[in-house]
């Protein structure tokens, strides 16, 4: 290949002889598909053939030129507009007036090869004469060509040191955009640069984050899928695959084609030329691969060549970017009569020039399509063409100085920089209204229309719009896409999935695969007290402060608030025992109060048995102020009222221990110790008692009193609120207290448990007391451990308990004898034989 390419140059070298400086071609001329004279010629590189067969090289004769097959039809359409361009100038009366365009459109037969070859053609001329001189001027004042980057970069690399212009309809590889290495290359299609970014756009938009992606092993292939796979990443879109095959690799396909089959991706990302995509296709439907949702880029997707029934059922549905559908008026007309009768040179009786006459066999395959136009609406490179043309001709026209009326100076000769910085500064609108202009790259503006393949009843495909991307616009507006309006891969309805794992619902977070690409990952509830609201969570938030999440942990809702309450189970037993407690008391009361008058009555003191009943009473009714919402007053009234009512009641037992023990001490011969422990002292020393806690509640109440708190430590997902003490100090002063008089009263009865009588209350006092005290010792632990509002219950249940073994350890025995045992209230009875009268 190597030394054909080295031979093929030599074909066209220019021999220069110093002696008179004549120009003469070596070798064989390579001769232009269609050419026309003109005042200034411009040169033309198009594919219209796409399979090329190279000669022998057995050097047995000399090499014959290359030959080509298979027809192009969109390249022979671009062929066609670029003349009916130049003849619409020519034409003119205002562009190049009185200056004729010619051409030299030569044909690479997609081959790099045959691009070059025709490139070294254009830049030197086949009818140099010994005699001519070289006046360093070209054959051409610029090339519009090539179709594909790849030999688009040949041929701009090769014409770059002689800053020939080159302009590409359709070469839209990012690697042009270089102003240092391509200084004298310009385009009228915008760079892939935008269109490898839409395409991740598009894909982002559709939701899709598991693709494959397929491109030509091309400059325009690689360099674009380098472009949207960066995108697609800074996108969250993950790639299963990406691979990549140039047409002249069959075994590079095959692989393509069983990674796609195996794959689980159901979007293929196509950053692929025609040709390549072509093969593809064609493939693919040869292993029956179908369903799969093509995206595609402009090099494929408005080529109704490629539809074929067999190909149609893998590319119905597809979707991509493509150019924009501007019609050129009269171009429909132009193909199918003026162009076969002037500028196709190979109609009968129409040119006699000897090589071409030699050569009309290979104009044979291009004669089918004399009468063939349906094509020609859906051509959308050909406004890239013609607006390429129009370029050129703006810019010969401020070169020559052509002026209306007196035409254009056709002597002055033009250097081809000097092109290169006219084409730098035009700026047009051509007919049809779009402008034409070259940025800083010497590219055009982005402006995309998004096609649905979408197959008609009569089984034709339609190529419809179904959106837009324009770079000129702000950000936010660039790209809209019409959901509605496309159908899906095989013609569905429904927008296929196509995701690596399904999407994580609120409430879950995603956790990531170990091992596999980000877009796979497992779907992790969040925790107690997290939220994800939004689908596809990468975090779950905490719920602050006063707040928890529900029970679908998407949403941070007020946290429960705890407390005992009067509507619950628990708060209902309690308030029961509690006003049982009281009733019981009163009941009791009111029996004592009714037997005033009996001996046992009489002999247990009536008047702090009435006390102390009323004092019990108080000490059941003050458990209801635990229950409930808690509340400033709540929380001072219950503490205080608590440990009140519950000194005044130990006081008043006290009492009664005292007299006791003072009333077997009177008996004694000359003991007046009575004196000291009648009415008046016992209701003094209850009062004295009680007045101790109550200054102790009043001093703890004026420094720190207990307030409503909500405790968050205790759970997480709920608030206890619940009376906190102010002072702990204050109130373990109060329980202090009541424990003090409460061993004190313990220790007193336990003493007089043995004095001789009948009926010794001082036995039930000690019971009592040793029952309240085990009760207020299991209560601290208890009340220490418990959590919220069973704390609250555990301290009601040791007033309740402590409350009803007084009732019923002190009063029991009393109401039984009183009720069944009415013959043992009697003096006698009580006195037995003892002769000491305490009552």
């Amino acid at each position: 290949m190597l030394l054909y390419l080295c031979t093929l140059l030599l074909f066209f070298k220019l021999k220069v002889s110093v002696g008179n400086a004549s120009c003469k071609i070596m070798g064989e001329p390579k001769y232009p598909l269609l050419f026309k004279d003109g005042d200034v010629t411009i040169g033309a590189l198009f594919p219209v053939h796409s399979i090329e067969t190279a000669p022998s090289f057995e050097f047995t004769q000399k090499p014959q030129l290359l030959s080509c097959s298979s027809v192009n039809l969109r390249d022979f359409r671009l062929a066609q507009i670029l003349i009916f361009a130049i003849e619409e100038i020519n034409r003119s009366e205002s562009l190049l007036p009185k200056l004729s365009l010619g051409y030299k459109i030569y044909d690479t037969c997609s081959s790099k090869l045959s691009s070059m070859s025709a490139t070294m053609a254009l830049m030197n001329s086949f009818e140099f004469a010994g005699r001519d001189k070289c006046n360093g001027q070209t054959s051409v004042h610029a090339i519009i060509g090539e179709t594909e980057s790849s030999a688009t970069v040949i041929l701009t690399r090769t014409t770059g040191p002689f800053k020939i212009p080159v302009i590409s309809h359709a070469a839209s590889c990012e690697c042009l955009s270089s102003r240092k290495e391509y200084p004298s290359f310009f385009r009228t299609i915008s760079s892939d640069y935008h269109q490898g970014r839409a395409l991740a756009y598009i894909v982002k938009h559709l939701g899709w984050s598991w693709v494959g992606a397929v491109n030509s092993d091309n400059d325009y292939g690689n360099y674009g899928m380098a472009i949207f796979l960066n995108t697609a990443h800074k996108e969250g879109i993950c790639v299963e695959y990406s691979e990549k095959f140039y047409r002249t690799e069959p075994e590079k396909l095959k692989k393509v084609v069983d990674t796609i089959k195996k794959s689980t991706a159901k979007v293929i990302v196509a950053f692929i030329s025609f040709l390549e995509m072509r093969l593809l296709v064609e493939q693919l439907s040869a292993e029956n691969i179908t369903g799969l949702q093509i995206v595609g880029v402009e090099g494929w997707t408005t080529s109704k060549s490629l539809i074929t029934p067999k190909t149609l059922n893998v590319l119905r549905g597809s979707l991509g970017f493509a150019m924009r559908k501007i019609y050129i008026e009269g171009f429909a007309e132009y193909v199918l009569k003026p162009f076969w009768d002037t500028a196709f040179p190979c109609i009968p009786n129409q040119r006699n020039d000897s090589w071409v006459i030699l050569n009309c066999s290979r104009y044979q395959d291009l004669l089918v399509l004399k009468n063939y136009i349906e094509d020609v609406p859906e051509h959308r490179f050909s406004i890239n063409v013609y607006n390429a043309v129009y370029a050129v001709a703006h810019a010969l026209h401020s070169l020559f100085k052509c002026k209306e009326q007196e035409g254009c100076e056709k002597d002055l000769l033009t250097q081809p920089q000097q092109v290169v910085d006219a084409l730098k500064k035009v700026n047009f609108t051509v007919k049809m209204g779009d402008r034409v202009w070259f940025d800083s790259t010497g590219a055009t503006l982005a402006q995309y229309e998004v096609v649905n393949w979408q197959q008609n009843s009569d089984g034709s495909v339609n190529f419809k719009k179904v959106g837009y991307y324009d770079a000129s616009l702000p950000p936010d507006q660039r790209f809209v896409l019409n959901i509605k309006e496309i159908l899906w891969a095989g013609g569905n309805l429904k927008k296929p999935r196509s995701v690596c794992s399904e999407s994580c619902p609120p409430g879950t977070r995603k956790a990531a695969q170990k091992g596999r690409p980000i877009c796979c990952y497992d779907c992790i509830p969040c925790a107690d007290g997290e939220i994800s609201n939004d689908t596809d969570s990468n975090n779950c938030k905490q719920c602050q402060g006063e707040y928890w999440s529900n029970a679908d942990k998407n949403k941070c809702v007020q946290k429960s608030v705890e407390f005992l309450s009067f509507t619950e189970v628990m708060g209902i037993v309690l308030v029961f025992f509690s006003l049982f407690g009281a009733g019981l008391t009163v009941l009791v009361a009111i029996l004592f109060y009714s037997k005033k008058d009996t001996p046992i009555v009489k002999a247990n003191n009536s008047e702090l048995s009435f006390l102390l009943l009323f004092s019990l009473t108080l000490c059941f009714l003050c458990s209801l102020t635990f229950i409930g919402q808690p509340t400033q007053w709540s929380c001072m009234l219950r503490h205080t009222a608590f440990g009140i009512t519950f000194v005044l009641c130990i006081s008043c037992v006290l009492g009664k221990t005292l007299l006791v023990l003072m009333a077997f001490k009177a008996t004694l011969p000359g003991s007046n110790i009575m004196k000291w422990f009648g009415p008046v002292q016992q209701r003094l020393s209850v009062l004295a008692f009680t007045f101790i806690q109550v200054l102790i509640c009043v001093l703890w109440l004026s420094i720190s009193p207990p307030f409503p708190h909500k405790n968050m430590k205790y759970y997480e997902e709920k608030i206890i609120l619940e009376c906190s003490l102010g002072s702990t100090i204050g109130f373990w002063a109060i329980l202090g207290y009541i424990g003090l008089l409460a061993a004190l009263c313990f220790i007193l009865a336990f003493l007089a448990r043995t004095l001789p009588d009948n009926f010794n209350e001082a036995k039930f006092i000690t019971f009592s007391m040793l029952i309240f005290c085990a009760v207020w010792i299991t209560f601290i632990p208890a009340y220490v451990s418990s959590p919220g509002k069973f704390t609250v219950a555990v301290e009601i249940f040791a007033i309740l308990s402590s409350s009803i073994s007084l009732l019923l350890c002190i009063f029991a025995p009393k109401c039984y004898i009183i009720l069944l045992k009415p013959e043992q209230n009697t003096k006698q009875y009580m006195l037995g034989k003892t002769t000491s009268k305490f009552y």
